[in-house]
């Protein structure tokens, strides 16, 4: 009988640094996966974290990891070719077929570009699948900013605005705007916002407001898609601690579409 509490070995395969607090850890996985899901990752007599995956290849995927805690802290002192342990995958994930064959926009803030990445990266790479494609993405400086290269080559295929709270520091090649992500949602070139589909991921202040402007610029409500980060501990949906309502987040989500995700208020 499989013990679904029992995590297995994963080889670090490379490691991105885009940050001191956050690294990209490329690690050895076989398995189907969407963008979205988590994993649960951890440490022998440390402890597990939950991390979302940031990107799907071949035999791979990428971790994103903010370094918040013991088990992330360690893990910044592992190297290329040591191990972790991994349970998962977990949760809904994003389904490119909802936003297949339409005009998508993506707004991240933060660490929130880390689950949607794969959805931003599959379109970019297949412009042909959507009918355009728009991020805009928020960070507190340039030197907070997640993913250089990969916008750098998404710039090739779609439309990015790049918003930072403060420019305090030489943000390189990227041209960055200032100011909140809401502040810049008029600046899209949608042609058509009432069958136009959004994805919304970041801090909960960032969401709430990012949606209600999109509902006010035509949005409809279940043509949007948030993402509720949690501290999920099981994974499975036994322990309760990531229950909002009666939504256990591993296991609803943590992909919502915003028709059921804006009654989920803590």
């Amino acid at each position: 009988m499989h013990n679904e509490y029992l995590p297995f070995p994963s080889k670090i395969l490379d490691i991105i640094e885009h940050t001191d607090k956050e690294h990209t850890f490329r690690m050895e996985y076989q398995g189907d996966v969407k963008p979205g899901q988590f994993f649960e990752v951890s440490i022998p007599k440390l402890g597990e974290a939950p991390i979302s995956v940031s990107g799907i290849e071949e035999g791979i995927i990428d971790l994103t990891i903010r370094k918040v805690g013991r088990v992330t802290d360690e893990i910044f002192n592992l190297l290329h070719g040591d191990k972790l342990f991994l349970r998962g995958p977990y949760g809904n994930g994003f389904d490119l077929d909802n936003y297949r064959n339409k005009e998508l926009l993506v707004v991240a803030g933060g660490t929130g570009l880390s689950p949607v990445r794969g959805v931003i990266d599959h379109f970019a790479r297949n412009p042909e699948d959507c009918k355009g494609l728009s991020l805009v993405a928020g960070f507190k400086s340039p030197a907070d900013i997640l993913f250089f290269a990969d916008q750098a080559r998404w710039r090739e295929t779609i439309d990015i605005i790049l918003t930072v709270d403060a420019l305090d520091c030489d943000p390189g090649d990227m041209v960055c705007e200032i100011g909140l992500v809401t502040e810049h949602l008029p600046k899209l070139k949608i042609q058509d916002y009432s069958t136009a589909v959004a994805i919304v991921v970041g801090p909960p202040m960032m969401m709430h407001f990012t949606c209600l402007q999109l509902l006010d610029l035509g949005f409809k409500e279940e043509n949007i898609w948030i993402s509720q980060e949690r501290k999920m501990c099981c994974g499975l949906g036994k322990c309760g601690h990531c229950k909002i309502n009666e939504s256990y987040v591993c296991l609803d989500g943590p992909v919502y579409n915003y028709t059921q995700g804006r009654y989920m208020i803590d």
